[in-house]
Order: structure tokens, then sequence, then C-alpha cells
């Protein structure tokens, strides 16, 4: 038996939160990759934001932040923008929904942890929420659809190989 938030009733509640969520993503990344993105500024920012008496990042993040993202900043300038546009995709079609969340979920939660509140909070409760709903999330989008027949073909993979 189907669970009231799994209804195609309360799935058209999830679809538009889902595609809102998409769109935040998609607008957000298309501007970095047309736009051009460096994030050196932002993580600079976020470094310096880890000193004082009420530092709004914590010493191990800056840590991280300074010993793993600056030094691969390369890595982030083409990993945050290309991220964020292909979660607002997934989540507009609602293809790769729930690796999409997830990712959207983590890119937010580092947004957080390097003291950037703006939105985030909002994106990730709404990420937060889509997950706990689970197929619910998916119902109205290619995932529907395109979830069992990766089962059904991966099943007749597995039972070939077994004979």
């Amino acid at each position: 038996m189907k669970k009231w938030y799994e209804t195609p009733q309360a799935a058209t509640l999830w679809t538009i939160a889902r595609i809102w969520l998409g769109l935040q993503w998609f607008e957000a990344g298309l501007g970095k990759v047309t736009g051009g993105f460096e994030a050196g500024g932002f993580l600079q920012g976020a470094i310096a934001k880890a000193a004082g008496d009420h530092p709004a990042v914590q010493g191990w993040y800056a840590s991280f932040l300074q010993s793993f993202a600056v030094p691969n900043i390369e890595l982030f300038n083409i990993l945050i923008p290309w991220g964020e546009l292909l979660v607002g995709v997934g989540l507009i079609l609602g293809a790769a929904t729930i690796p999409a969340l997830i990712a959207g979920a983590f890119m937010n939660l580092n947004f957080l942890l390097a003291g950037t509140t703006s939105t985030n909070p909002i994106l990730y409760t709404v990420a937060f929420v889509l997950l706990f709903v689970g197929s619910g999330a998916t119902y109205w989008g290619v995932d529907r659809f395109a979830v069992p027949y990766l089962k059904a073909a991966m099943t007749k993979k597995a039972v070939k190989q077994k004979a």
C-alpha cells in the first residue's frame, strides 16, 4: 500500500517542488557556465571567515579548503558550475532524481559550511524533503519509466551471466 506522500496527487506537489528546485540550480549553473566562474575569491572569503571569536566557518573546513580546494581550484571552477547545471537538468526532467538531489544537497551543505547562508538552507531543506518522499518525487518524471526499465535490463543481464 502506498504511503500518502507517494500518491499521484501528492506527487504533483513534489513535482512542483522538484522542478522549482531544479530551476534554482539550473539558473545558478547556467550563469556560471556562460558568464565565467572563478571560485578563488569565494574560497579565500570562506577561509577568512574562520578567524575571530565567533567564526562563521569551522577551522577544520577552512583547513580542507586551504589544503585541498585552493590547490585544485581549476577542478572546482569546472565542477561547481557544471554540477549545478546538471543537478538542475536532472531535477527539472526527473531523470536521475535521487543522485541529483544528493549532489545538490551536498553542494548546499558545502556552501553552508563555507559560511554562505543565502538560499542554501531553503534549497537544502527542499532537497531533504524530496529525498524523504522518494518515489513520490520521481512519479512525474523520466525516472518513473527509466528506473523500471534499467532494473529489468540489469536483472536480465544478471540471469544471463549465471546461465
